[in-house]
């Protein structure tokens, strides 16, 4: 059996006054960053349904570029908000490391959208017509009966 130690230190956030700032000063703060989050997660939600909805590869390719980037800007704000527990150099720090991620993936995820929409252009995947959907919409109708 280990004996219970007493630990001389504490880290700031746990100790009485570290709680006492977080949690009357910076309240606000953090649920803007829940709200972010959870508007991320929405828009999450939306980009899952329209890669099962949209009927060819280029839409579902929009939805997932366009709802992947800002669901994943919002849900990263969120949390970079969430963790201003003070205003110390340590909490900057981890906002700046945090937005530096949201704008690496702001940059990247409609490039590489481009590049595999390009991809498939260039390999004569072609956009569905009115014509198609027309077609694809009477064989579900003729399997149902």
């Amino acid at each position: 059996m280990i004996p219970d130690l007493q630990i001389p230190w504490m880290l700031a956030s746990s100790s009485a006054i570290g709680v006492e700032a977080t949690s009357t000063g910076f309240l606000p703060l953090q649920w803007l960053g829940v709200l972010l989050g959870l508007a991320g997660l929405i828009f999450f939600l939306g980009a899952a349904v329209g890669m099962v909805r949209f009927p060819d590869f280029y839409t579902r390719m929009h939805a997932a570029g366009k709802g992947d980037t800002l669901s994943t800007m919002l849900m990263l704000s969120g949390f970079a908000l969430v963790t201003m527990e003070d205003f110390s150099v340590g909490s900057w720090l981890i906002l700046v490391k945090i937005m530096a991620v949201v704008l690496f993936i702001y940059l990247t995820t409609p490039t590489s959208s481009h590049a595999l929409m390009r991809a498939a252009f260039e390999d004569d995947e072609m956009p569905l017509t009115e014509a198609d959907l027309e077609k694809s919409k009477k064989r579900k109708r003729r399997k149902k009966k």
